[in-house]
This record gives structure tokens, sequence and C-alpha cells, in this order.
């Protein structure tokens, strides 16, 4: 009976690490990937090819480690969490094939602009409708599962384009949005003179905007769905949901702060804070559900063999990503100048 009882508490706990390991994954993926399709974003705004090329330059040693993390947050819905990754998957299928062929075509994109010069400009156009498109896409299938995918007997039973409804294309613009704020908060970091001046210019709008998005989100899903109202607006949780508003608007506020004085990393890093709270904030209101309101992790999850020899993989690989992240950004730390590259 002794042996009984431990094994039904691994079975409990393990599935509860592996979606800090998955929540890590994405969120990691949604930082530094944001930044990088945010610069893909804001192409269209720089006019000089000079100026884009440094746009280039100041990512070209990390765009490909960023979407490892994409890589790591698929691959653990899918091994861990497979009830969860069947219903998700069929419910944004659209969304996701968006998604994978806008990440193939503006990688295509990335580096063909450099072996096409100087007829590059229909690969400077490529990257930037890939980048969006990724980046929309990425919202789209956010706002599916927001909105309750509607499932039966853990399988999905909506249709091909539930996933199109005025929440998940709202989610949609929020998006690209919020990885354009990162991306023009990325520039302000790590470029200088008139590429620096234009992310200025764009960064600051682009905060009230996203911030508007973060409210229109904040009004619309409690007022929606009961659960997530419940979740906010009860004692005592209400005490400690209202930090998270509270916080956003300080980080917003010292973000527009350093954007006006020239302050080179403020306001990435509190772009970035900005973008975690609101991640925390849709964890906070959804957990522990993966497949809102029907599926928890526990019933989402795979045996608790298959849990375990992923969470001894998951415990060697993470560290080892990790630490590639840290040294490659610290290797190539610094401001990018015109002329100066990696290709």
């Amino acid at each position: 009976m002794n042996d009984a009882h431990v094994l039904a508490n691994v079975g409990d706990t393990l599935p509860v690490l592996l979606v800090m390991v998955l929540g890590f994954a994405v969120a990691m993926y949604v930082v530094l990937d944001g930044f990088d399709l945010g610069i893909g974003i804001l192409f269209p705004f720089f006019d000089h090819e000079a100026d884009r090329d440094q746009i280039m330059n100041s990512v070209a040693p990390f765009w490909d480690g960023n979407e490892t993390w994409l890589v790591l947050g698929g691959v653990t819905l899918w091994a861990a969490f497979p009830k969860a990754f069947a219903v998700i998957l069929p419910a944004a299928y659209m969304p996701i094939i968006i998604l994978l062929l806008a990440l193939i075509f503006r990688g295509v994109a990335f580096e063909f602009r450099w072996v096409a010069k100087p007829r590059q400009r229909k690969w400077d156009v490529s990257f930037a409708l890939g980048s969006i498109a990724a980046a929309f896409a990425q919202g789209l299938v956010l706002g599916t599962i927001l909105q309750q995918i509607r499932v039966y007997d853990f399988q999905y039973t909506g249709g091909a384009f539930d996933w199109a409804t005025p929440f998940s294309l709202m989610c949609g613009c929020a998006v690209v949005i919020g990885y354009a704020l990162l991306g023009a908060t990325w520039l302000i970091m790590k470029t200088v003179d008139g590429v620096e001046q234009r992310a200025r210019a764009l960064a600051a709008p682009l905060l009230l905007v996203l911030l508007a998005f973060i409210v229109v989100v904040s009004i619309w899903t409690p007022y929606a769905l009961p659960r997530i109202r419940e979740r906010w607006f009860s004692t005592p949780n209400v005490f400690f949901m209202a930090e998270i508003p509270v916080i956003t608007a300080l980080l917003a506020w010292l973000c527009h702060y350093g954007i006006r004085k020239g302050h080179s990393l403020l306001p990435f890093f509190c772009s970035i804070g900005i973008f975690l709270l609101a991640y925390i904030g849709l964890a906070a209101s959804n957990l522990p559900y993966l497949v809102p309101p029907s599926i928890t992790i526990w019933e989402a999850a795979s045996p608790p063999s298959s849990q375990m020899f992923f969470l001894i993989g998951a415990a060697i690989l993470l560290p080892l990503i990790v630490a590639y992240t840290i040294v490659v950004f610290w290797l190539f730390r610094g401001k990018i100048r015109p002329g100066e590259g990696y290709h």
C-alpha cells in the first residue's frame, strides 16, 4: 500500500514538472524569437539598404538558435501531454501550418537576401511577410486555445475554422504588435545612429498599442469566460492577481521612460517583463488546464514511464541549451555599427 501511495504521488508530480518545462520553453521562445520576428515586422519602416543590413546583422548570430525553443516546446507537448496535443493540433491546423510555412519562408529569405545582392528587394519583402505571418499565426493559436476548444471524450469535436473568431484575430494582431515592440527595443539596444533613432520613434507608439491590447484582453476574457472571472476576482485571489496589472503598468512606464531618455538596455528588458507578466497572467487564468476548460495537465499526461524518460532527457538537454544561449549572447554582446556584420 505504501508503494502504491508513492507511485501515485510520482504520477501526480511528473506532469507538474513537465508542464514547467513546457512553460519555460514557450516563454523562452516568445522572448527570444519574439524580437527576431519583431525586426522582420519592422523591416518595411526602414527604407535604406544599409539600415536593413545593420538590422539583419544585429540578429544574425542568434536567430537560428532562438527557434530551438519552439522545437522543444512542441516536442514536450507531444511527448509529455499527447492528449492535449491531439486536441490542440486539429483545432488549430491552419494557423499552425501557416506558422511553420512562414518560419521556413522567412528563414530562406534571411539567407538568400545576402547572396542576392544587389537584387535583394524581393527577399526583403519575403522576410517581412514571413515574420508578420508567423507572429499573427502564433496569436491565432493562442486565441484558439483560450476561447475554449470543443472537446468530447478527449477528442476535438469542432470544425476546421473554429479558430477564426474575432477573439483569435485580435490575439493575432496583439502578438504582431508585441513582437514589433520587442524588435524595436532590441534595435535600440543593439544598433546605433539612424536605425536606433528610428527604432525609438517606433517603440513609443507600439508600447501604447500593446498596452491597449492587453487592456482589451484583460476585459474580454473575464467578461466572456466565467471561470476566468472567478479566478481573478474572487477573494482572496484578487489580492494576488492585482499585482500583475500593477507591475505591468510600472514596467510600461519604465519602458517609455527608457525610450524617451535614451537608455539602451532599459526598454528591451522592460518590454520582456511586460511579455512575461502577460504570460504569467494567462497561465494563472487557465492552469491546471492545458486545454481550457476540458483537459487538465494530469488528464493530458502520457504514462509515467514516458514522462520519466522525457524528463531525464530534458534535465540533460535543457541546461545545455540555456548555457549555449547565454554564451552566444555574451560573445556577441554590444552594438552593431554600419558596415559591421557576420556575413
